[in-house]
């Protein structure tokens, strides 16, 4: 019999990236998808599943309150469900754990993280899918290579004038550097975090925000996130605080200066959410701008 796996998450974004990983390395499989909990749970109560990989932050039912309702559920209480969230502190991981959960995956995940605890979870309910797709290496699945956009090469060692002088070297995540002449001052809008898989970690300066979308400017580095990679936003307030993280994507990411040898990067993040509390705390942010 068909492995047969239930996707939850209100991003379409992210339930089609899941799918397409779970198709291309599980032959077979047979695949359900859900935008929430409360059509997760309708889907549940007319067929089994042998796993879930749901969302935690999703409007009319989060993650949790699924769990919660999937543990109580007869023909469901024991399936293995994985939470998928891209708050990844303690706290909401012990949370998660006494809900009953089977394992936890922090947004952005790498598509070898994920199998990774996909096959993990079914070899421990006795679904292990087939040997040769066991055997299938996960590395290098990836969203687009680096490379691409690099050419493979080491950002040049000759000192470029610094577009970021009017902006916090922390907002970037490196110390400024020095140049001979400082660009012209630039409307700096905010600033934020973005967060890769595999713990990559880039600051940036925001320069036009909307509901749909965020474009900023970054530094240029060797591990550059490639085309339609997850993201999770975390954007600063004035206070130092962080707004309500944002799941999103890149979607697109090039030079910041007609120069082979600049230093700046300017990326498209486009926003997969359809969470009400964080448009609005979206709103409020774009409303101080």
């Amino acid at each position: 019999m068909a492995i047969r796996i239930l996707v939850v998450d209100d991003a379409t974004f992210i339930r089609d990236m899941i799918k397409k990983q779970l198709r291309d390395k599980i032959p077979g499989v047979e695949i359900l998808d859900a935008p929430d909990g409360t059509r997760a749970l309708a889907q549940l109560k007319n067929q089994s599943v042998d796993l879930i990989l749901s969302d935690w932050e999703m409007p009319n039912m989060t993650g949790a309150e699924l769990l919660t309702a999937v543990r109580a559920m007869p023909n469901a209480g024991a399936v293995p469900f994985i939470m998928i969230s891209s708050r990844g502190d303690r706290s909401h991981i012990v949370k998660a754990i006494q809900l009953g959960v089977s394992d936890y995956l922090s947004k952005p995940f790498s598509a070898e993280e994920l199998l990774k605890k996909v096959f993990k979870q079914l070899k421990l309910a006795g679904k292990a899918p087939e040997a040769s797709a066991r055997s299938a290496t996960t590395q290098g699945i990836a969203f687009a290579s680096v490379d691409v956009l690099t050419g493979g090469a080491k950002p040049a060692a000759a000192p470029v004038a610094n577009p970021f002088a009017n902006s916090s070297a922390s907002a970037l995540g490196a110390k400024p550097t020095a140049a001979p002449a400082p660009a012209p001052a630039k409307t700096v809008k905010g600033k934020a975090q973005l967060r890769f898989a595999n713990n990559r970690l880039f600051g940036v300066v925001i320069r036009e925000m909307s509901l749909q979308l965020m474009s900023g400017l970054m530094q240029r580095a060797d591990n550059l996130p490639g085309l339609f990679e997850q993201a999770v936003v975390d954007i600063e307030t004035g206070d130092g605080s962080s707004l309500a993280r944002v799941n999103g994507y890149v979607h697109s990411i090039q030079a910041g200066e007609s120069r082979p040898d600049t230093n700046v990067v300017k990326i498209v993040i486009r926003f997969v959410d359809n969470d009400a509390e964080k448009f609005e705390a979206l709103s409020k942010y774009i409303a101080q701008m």
